[in-house]
Parts: structure tokens; C-alpha cells; sequence
């Protein structure tokens, strides 16, 4: 009888209805107004949102591994800020090998001996301006009595085991802007800047000139040509550490103005060693030459340099997106796990430190430290898992300050405009663009003062971004107005 009595209860409960509860405003978002939109049936999303508790608010495939884009950059910063120490500083050292003769002639060679410090030359404002630095390193030449150098101005960039480029980034984004990869002696982000003039007719030659930080040796061809008018500017540059050669491909409008336009340089540290060299030589201290050298341990150190701190450079990365920065920044936390920094040692070193500040890693797969590499997959889960485990960090303030926010000085510049300030001002999270990948990540306080943590990733969408943005600016808003149920 008590079996049988036992068997009717089981069967009522295996047959009664679900229970149904009322769904937040971000899960019923998410349910009426993403999923049933035809775009993003057709996309691959994912999404996750959870409380300050690991309570979730929203989700739609948490567990579904996609292209992250550059919203991996805040997971470089975080465990880079957490392994370095906010006030982490770069250093930059010069110094020399030889003899310096009754005359002041060194009989050797002086070193620039890089230590990854991606501020040296920018033009950013966080950088101190490069003629000020060259300043420093001259006043300190000089006091080392030295009038002139019948050796090399010798860039040493073996920090990093040389000047890096990335194997995965595709060919196309070697050359651009933000395809500038890190170095052990950068300089000027490793950008070179020419100027671009269109021709007198569509489809002549463009004319385009060499202005700035770059290496003497390049031989760079062009292809580029006069394009019609208001089809904007699609010149292309492609480059490669292979060897000093570069070449442009492309259109430029017709009835554009004449621009400067930044491309990737692959020779940072002799261009640096050239820069230096010409400014010795305005002070009246000639060199024969430039080279790439490491410095021997005899070397004698005459001055260093500083760069500013992390946290400031973490804020620059994160706000203005810059790659070169979080390339930077992954390669030097694999100088400080592994005994040979590569690309191909620091994502797992990476990986494990973050499995040892207590982060389940399971769902990220990090290729380099910006994001541009295709080889990145990360699921919503583990955006949330390490967003929770920054929030329980003595630093998370320092971390929270390096995300933009809708309306503010970066990336993020546009989003929710139409929104008041009194919302706007409580997202912090980073964007994420490529080819057909739209992402955001990051933290959101309620009206109520409660804190989530969050990604939503779009990938293979078959529209353009523009048709995609509103609905995720959607979810953001949908976020900051959360009131649980």
C-alpha cells in the first residue's frame, strides 16, 4: 500500500505542470524582443548576466564559445593588474659598451635597451613627449662625457624575444593601424605616419609620402589609387616582419583632403635607434650608424626611463581599445610566468595564473591579448566567472575605473545617447567589433545600487552592424533599469 501510495505521489509530481515564474525584465528582453527578432535567430549569441551572488539575471547559450573581438582586453588588463601591481612601470635603459678616449669618443656602441614600454614615442597623452625623453637620454650622454660615437646607436629589443607579430592574425590586419604587434623596444606604438594625397583624376597614382617614424630601409611600393568621389578612404597596407618591404593597395576619394594616415611598423627598434641617433647628432654628438644589438653585461648604464604606471595604461587599452597596448601587456605578464616569452608559451601561462586567482577558466580559449586574433573564443560564463573573482579584488576599484562608459571619452562614445546621464553613468563595460562580431562585457550597477556582471556576444550575423547595435544597446538599458522579481 505504501509502495503504491509512494508510486502516485512520484507520478503526480513527474506529470504536474513546471512551475512558472515571472521573468525579469532582462530574461523577458531577451526572450520577446532578441529571440524572436529574425537577425539574431540567424546569429550565433550568447548570453549571460549575473548578480554580485552568481544568480542569474539573463541568459541565452551562457556555455556557447565565440569570437570574443576586443572585449578579451579586459581580461589581459584584469589578470595583468592583478600579476604586475597597478604601479607597475616599464622601463626603458641607456647604455654603453666601449671606451670613451680623452676626447669624448666612444669606442663602442651605445644600447637603447627596451623593456616593452608601449608609451615611448606615443602620441597619446598619457605618454611623456618623445623629444623630452630624448632630452633626458642625451643630458645623460653627455655627462658621461661623451661628444661622439665612432660605433652604432644599437636598438636592443630582446625583452620579448625580439619584435613579435602574431602567427594568427590575418594578413590583411598585419599592416593597418591596429595591427601594430608589441616589441621589447616599441616606438611611437610601432606606427609609421605617411601622407596620403589624391590624384588630379580618378584612377591616377596616389601621391604618398613618408612623414614620420619610419625606418630609412623600408622600401614600400603603392597600388593605391584615386578613387571616385565620396567612396572615402580604402587604402590598405601590407607589411610583415620578413622583411623591410611594405605596400599599399586601395582607393583614396577624389574629393578627399590630403590626410596623414598611420600604418604598422615592423622595425620599431631601429627606427627608435634612428630617432635618437638624428637627435644626438642636432646636440653635436655624431654616430656611424644603426643597429639591432643586445647589450653585453658590461655594458655601463647611464640613465633610465620610466613609463606611467599600469593602471594608467590598462585605462588607455581598455577606454580607446588600442591593441598595441594589450598585446603589450599580455606579452610582459609571459616575461613574468615563463622563462621564454612567446605567443606560443604566455596564453596558457596566462591561463593557468588566472585558474590560480580562483577563476574557473573552462570556456576560455585566449590566443593574444587584444582580441584581433580569430583563434579567441571565450563563452559568457567565464567573462561573468572572472568579473566576479576582480570584484572580490583588493584592486577592482583601480580595474573598474579602465572601463568606458556610454557617453564618455572612448569607445563607447555614442552608445545610448539618447539616454540620461543618470543611466549611462552606471555601465562600465567594453565593446568588441570585427567582421561580422559584436560584443559587450562587463558591469552594470542597478538603480537599486546592485552590481552585475555581463557579456553578450553576437557573431555570424548576415547584416550590418548598424541593424544589430540597437537591440544590444536594448540589453544594456534593460540591464541598468534590472529590478529583481
Amino acid at each position: 500500500m505504501l509502495k503504491k501510495l509512494f508510486c502516485l505521489v512520484v507520478a503526480a509530481v513527474l506529470l504536474a505542470p513546471a512551475p512558472v515564474f515571472a521573468q525579469n525584465n532582462v530574461q523577458r528582453y531577451v526572450n520577446e524582443t532578441l529571440k524572436t527578432d529574425p537577425l539574431w535567430k540567424n546569429a550565433a549569441v550568447a548570453i549571460l548576466a549575473v548578480d554580485g551572488r552568481g544568480r542569474t539575471v539573463a541568459q541565452w547559450n551562457p556555455d556557447l564559445p565565440l569570437l570574443s573581438a576586443s572585449t578579451m582586453k579586459t581580461v589581459t588588463t584584469g589578470a595583468a593588474l592583478t600579476a604586475l601591481g597597478t604601479d607597475f612601470r616599464f622601463e626603458t635603459k641607456i647604455a654603453v659598451a666601449g671606451r670613451v678616449d680623452e676626447d669624448g669618443i666612444l669606442h663602442g656602441d651605445l644600447y637603447i635597451i627596451g623593456g616593452g614600454d608601449p608609451t615611448l614615442g606615443s602620441k597619446s597623452g598619457l605618454a611623456e613627449d618623445i623629444t623630452a625623453v630624448f632630452a633626458k637620454w642625451t643630458a645623460a650622454v653627455k655627462a658621461a662625457g661623451i661628444t661622439a660615437v665612432d660605433g652604432n646607436i644599437k636598438g636592443d629589443a630582446g625583452i620579448f624575444g625580439g619584435d613579435v607579430v602574431q602567427e594568427n592574425w590575418c594578413w590583411i590586419d598585419l599592416g593597418a593601424d591596429y595591427g601594430s604587434g608589441p616589441g621589447g623596444l616599441s616606438f611611437c606604438e610601432n606606427l609609421s605616419f605617411y601622407r596620403v594625397e589624391p590624384g588630379a583624376e580618378e584612377g591616377a597614382p596616389l601621391a604618398i609620402t613618408p612623414v614620420e617614424a619610419v625606418y630609412s630601409e623600408m622600401n614600400v611600393a603603392s597600388q593605391a589609387v584615386t578613387g571616385a568621389p565620396k567612396t572615402g578612404n580604402k587604402v590598405n597596407y601590407f607589411a610583415s616582419d620578413l622583411s623591410p618591404v611594405g605596400r599599399f593597395t586601395g582607393t583614396y576619394a577624389i574629393d578627399r583632403k590630403t590626410d596623414t594616415i598611420a600604418v604598422s611598423n615592423k622595425f620599431p627598434a631601429l627606427t627608435c635607434a634612428e630617432a635618437f641617433c638624428r637627435y644626438l647628432e642636432g646636440e653635436g654628438i655624431p654616430a656611424a650608424g644603426v643597429a639591432l644589438g643586445a647589450a653585453p653585461d658590461s655594458a655601463a648604464l647611464l640613465v633610465t626611463s620610466y613609463s606611467p604606471s599600469l593602471l594608467s595604461i590598462c585605462r588607455e587599452t581598455n577606454t580607446k581599445s588600442n591593441n598595441f597596448f594589450a598585446e603589450t601587456i599580455f606579452l610582459t605578464m609571459g616575461r613574468l610566468l615563463t622563462d621564454d616569452v612567446s605567443y606560443t608559451t604566455t596564453p596558457p601561462a596566462v591561463e593557468r595564473y588566472i585558474a590560480d586567482m580562483g577563476c574557473n577558466t573552462t570556456g576560455l580559449r585566449q590566443d593574444d591579448g587584444s582580441g584581433l586574433s580569430r583563434m579567441n573564443y571565450v563563452t559568457p560564463r567565464f567573462f561573468c566567472n572572472f568579473y566576479r573573482i576582480m570584484q572580490k579584488s583588493d584592486i577592482f576599484a583601480q580595474y573598474l575605473s579602465t572601463f568606458p562608459t556610454p557617453g564618455g571619452d572612448g569607445t563607447l562614445r555614442y552608445v545610448l545617447a539618447k539616454e540620461p546621464e543618470s543611466l549611462r553613468s552606471r555601465i562600465h563595460c567594453k565593446s568588441g567589433s570585427m567582421t561580422a562580431v559584436k560584443c559587450y562585457a562587463g558591469y552594470v550597477e542597478t538603480a537599486g545600487g546592485e552590481q552585475l556582471c555581463f557579456a553578450i556576444m553576437v557573431n555570424n550575423y548576415d547584416c550590418p552592424t548598424r541593424e544589430m547595435q540597437p537591440k544590444i544597446e536594448g540589453f544594456l538599458k534593460q540591464l541598468a533599469l534590472y529590478e529583481r522579481q
